[in-house]
């Protein structure tokens, strides 16, 4: 992802981000102190302890998607026993080659991981918490944690500022050295980032290599023949919720001759390295045979040459054929490529060549009209023609650097190389190397051609890939969809699938009997699934359970309940779709702008709502608020735009987030965006007014939910986040007099940012809210709150919460362990 505008250049860029940075940043709030994180964490421990919830929880899965894996630790001896780490799921062990698999960092205060590294001689496990791959759901971390008893037991070392980390290297002949690679703060800037070294098991720890408050370590490696050679990958990034920036000239490799003390940049100029303003995130694999080999990723980037050769229709236009036009030159464009584009770009059949061209002569449309209507923050990032993934190979152990790939690697990861960047050589075959991104990649030649080795049961997007040192035939990879294992080079892969990791962002339920859960995931699609089998190891498991509705990264769900049969279901930003589960019948759903209007904006989880009162009636929300009364056949927009306005980036902002009906009265609606507006609405929609203008210690902040109360007609619930400011305290609020006036009931829930509210549905103050670190209960109407985490892990992202009032049941969706399910009875009762 660029800085604002792609094609300027970056100096004027930089100016125009601090322009908007500037706007924006008045209204921020400041980072959580890490002294403040912990003394919070200490504090929830004894708010667990006095819980008087004892009712567990029953995980229904599903298992099949795996979760995100960050990182694999393998035996070398024993390549049957291995430890996986999740980004957001914790740390599993298993003796068995994946058959079955036990959680090992279930208690500990955080269960975000960003690497894991074993010394096998002493069995000592080191962990970073706070995954490093920069992603919209990458939580932080407190710092590094070791276990000496096979994960029995947990100490805390220490470097709880450094939020995420990307990698850990341990000394081979001495487990109390190590080298930890700090990436640092997501989304502020922070000075506690780079290579730290510890010499005394973790007691103390020596900050040995920094740059600056934007360049942090993402990756190590160490010359195993000789210890007191390590390379240390560091990176400049800085991200926004609106925009990214994935690299600079502080990027580059460092090499340190003295057991990581001093280092030098051995990727400057003259090396045969890219440098530079381009240079994003770099990965680093040393061969273990002949140290002097080194290779190095690079996510280049830099632009591709003028020159670059590329095929072109000369039956149509491409967008950018249409940008910076004047009405002379759009008036000589020619009608039939013209219209040719205007079907292939799904415009309106009212829209035809000569029809815009008039308005245009009229002064009723821009030239760039339709260059502006097609415009879209997310898939302008994907054309960006950026240079993309690089190999370099050195021979002198780091002096000089030689490109071997032969070809452009367009499809590993193109513009999102932020979320990769990792390499591995095999320890016996010094031209064997894979490489990893949406596809893992195979190299036989020293990194000339790459060949990919996915299979259907392989998922897209790896992090992590093991080599058997014994057998380089032999690989254990991580992906976005779990772990999988291949014995010959990736012409077959069997898929570990025992783990209930799945991350997701939303649940919901039907009202079938028995019931089922529904719920989108994390770049695992949309499933429906039933919550009566209990989980077990057998590998249909999820066949026979569940059922996947759509793919791509699976976002909001909602369930006719007059049939429990027609779904309304989507994926990233707001590609929804209504289908009949029996007959497979498909709507597609997005409201479309008119061609002349500012685009629509939608957050990347757009709110989807189904009216209770009429199920019907289906409500959306994008930058503006739609709605249809006829099952989304007929998507009307109602409101003007709902947030503070188009803030320039990368990355879609500006969008609703959150839309809630009373449940006592028809058409009365509240809506939140990500930029910190609060809307209501009387009158299904029709009219909006602003609220929460007294909200001013989360103004800017992002609206996580809002909550219509069933028992009295003018009372609402909202949640803000301060998740992308790296602010972790929790804000939650009720309002009595339909959000005229606000008051805090967050009292004494811990630093989590708040991702949901929900009533209970037999006891008016009752309430449930669920955080980055786990859900709570309050029967007070929020003035004080209770942890329940009976059968859960001790910290675990609640992201959604639905409740089965026929059952009296609660369902909640986690962003890390799959779907939880408890009975309400004896919370509503003790």
């Amino acid at each position: 992802m660029r800085t604002i505008v792609k094609v300027l250049n970056r100096s004027i860029a930089i100016v125009l981000i601090a322009i908007f940075s500037t706007a924006l940043t008045a209204q921020m709030v400041k980072p959580t102190p890490a002294a403040d994180r912990m003394k919070s964490l200490a504090a929830k421990r004894e708010l667990a302890n006095q819980s008087t919830i004892t009712t567990p929880f029953r995980n229904v899965g599903p298992t099949v998607m795996g979760g995100r894996v960050v990182e694999i630790a393998v035996n070398p001896d024993d390549p049957t026993e291995f430890y996986a780490a999740y980004s957001t799921g914790g740390l599993w062990h298993t003796t068995n080659n994946g058959q079955s698999f036990t959680p090992v960092f279930d208690h500990e205060d955080v269960i975000f991981l960003g690497t894991v590294a074993v010394h096998w001689p002493s069995r000592t496990i080191w962990v970073g918490t706070g995954e490093a791959n920069s992603s919209r759901s990458t939580y932080s971390g407190i710092g590094v944690y070791k276990s000496t008893d096979n994960g029995k037991s947990w100490q805390h070392l220490g470097l709880p500022e450094s939020h995420h980390i990307g990698d850990i290297v341990v000394h081979p002949a001495n487990h109390n050295i190590a080298w930890v690679a700090v990436t640092g703060h997501l989304y502020s800037p922070s000075k506690d980032r780079g290579v730290y070294k510890t010499s005394d098991g973790g007691k103390t720890w020596k900050n040995t290599l920094s740059i600056d408050e934007n360049t942090g370590a993402i990756e190590l490696d160490i010359n195993p023949i000789n210890p007191n050679e390590v390379y240390a990958c560091m990176w400049y990034r800085t991200r926004r919720a609106w925009n990214f920036e994935e690299g600079g000239k502080t990027s580059g490799i460092y090499k340190s001759t003295d057991g990581g003390d001093k280092w030098n940049l051995i990727t400057g100029t003259g090396s045969g390295f890219p440098n530079g303003e381009g240079v994003g995130r770099i990965g680093v694999s040393v061969f273990a045979n002949n140290p002097n080999i080194v290779y190095a990723i690079v996510d280049n980037q830099g632009r591709q040459p003028d020159t670059a050769t590329r095929k072109t229709d000369t039956l149509t236009y491409e967008r950018n054929d249409l940008k910076d036009l004047s009405k002379e030159q759009f008036a000589a464009l020619n009608d039939n490529k013209l219209d040719t584009f205007l079907r292939r770009n799904r415009l309106a059949p009212k829209y035809s060549a000569k029809m815009i061209k008039e308005k245009v002569a009229k002064n009723e449309l821009k030239p760039t009209a339709l260059y502006d209507y097609l415009y879209n923050a997310n898939d302008d990032l994907f054309n960006t023609p950026i240079i993309g993934a690089e190999i370099y190979r050195s021979d002198d152990a780091g002096k000089t650097w030689k490109k071997t790939n032969t070809k452009p690697i367009s499809r590993l990861y193109n513009t999102y190389g932020y979320y990769f960047g990792r390499l591995t050589v095999s320890p016996s075959n010094a031209d064997k190397l894979v490489i990893l991104g949406v596809s893992v990649e195979l190299s036989t030649d020293g990194g000339k051609t790459f060949n990919d080795m996915d299979a259907s049961n392989v998922h897209s997007d790896h992090h992590s890939c093991w080599f058997n040192p014994k057998r380089d035939n032999h690989m254990i990879i991580g992906n976005d969809g779990g772990v999988n294992i291949t014995y010959d080079d990736g012409k077959n892969w069997f898929k570990v699938q025992s783990v209930p990791v799945g991350q997701f962002y939303s649940v919901t339920t039907d009202n079938a009997r028995p019931y089922n859960v529904y719920g989108g995931l994390q770049d695992n699609g949309v499933w429906k699934g039933s919550t009566q089998r209990q989980r077990t190891n057998d590998a249909n498991f999820d066949t026979l359970q569940y059922r996947m509705l759509g793919g791509g990264d699976g976002m909001g769900v909602q369930v006719d309940w007059r049939d429990n049969k027609t779904v309304y279901s989507g994926s990233q930003f707001g590609s929804y779709a209504r289908t009949h589960l029996d007959t497979g019948g498909t709507l597609r759903i997005r409201p479309q702008h008119e061609l002349g209007e500012e685009a629509y904006r939608f957050n990347w989880l757009s709110p989807i709502l189904l009216s209770r009162h009429n199920q019907d009636i289906l409500y959306m929300g994008s930058s503006r608020f739609h709605r249809s009364m006829k099952q989304g056949a007929d998507m009307v927009t109602l409101s003007s735009d709902l947030t503070n306005g188009k803030v320039e980036g990368d990355v879609p902002f500006g969008s609703i987030t959150t839309l809630s009906e009373s449940p006592v009265t028809f058409g009365l609606l509240y809506a939140g965006t990500d930029d910190g507006n609060l809307h209501i609405s009387r009158d299904a929609g029709a009219s909006w007014t602003a609220i929460g203008k007294s909200l001013s210690q989360v103004k800017g902040l992002w609206v996580t939910r809002v909550h219509a109360s069933k028992y009295k007609n003018g009372r609402v619930y909202a949640t803000f986040n301060g998740y992308r400011n790296d602010h972790f305290t929790p804000y939650v609020f009720v309002s009595e007099d339909f959000g005229a006036t606000w008051s805090s009931i967050s009292s004494n829930l811990p630093l989590e940012p708040v991702n949901v509210i929900h009533e209970d549905p037999k006891k008016e103050n009752m309430l449930y809210a669920g955080t980055d670190g786990g859900l709570y209960v309050s029967k007070d109407n929020g003035k004080t709150w209770m942890v329940w985490n009976k059968a859960l892990p001790f910290a675990i992202p609640v992201h959604d919460i639905a409740i089965q009032e026929r059952d009296n049941q609660i369902v909640i969706g986690t962003h890390g362990r799959s779907i939880y399910v408890a009975p309400l009875k004896d919370v509503q009762e003790k």
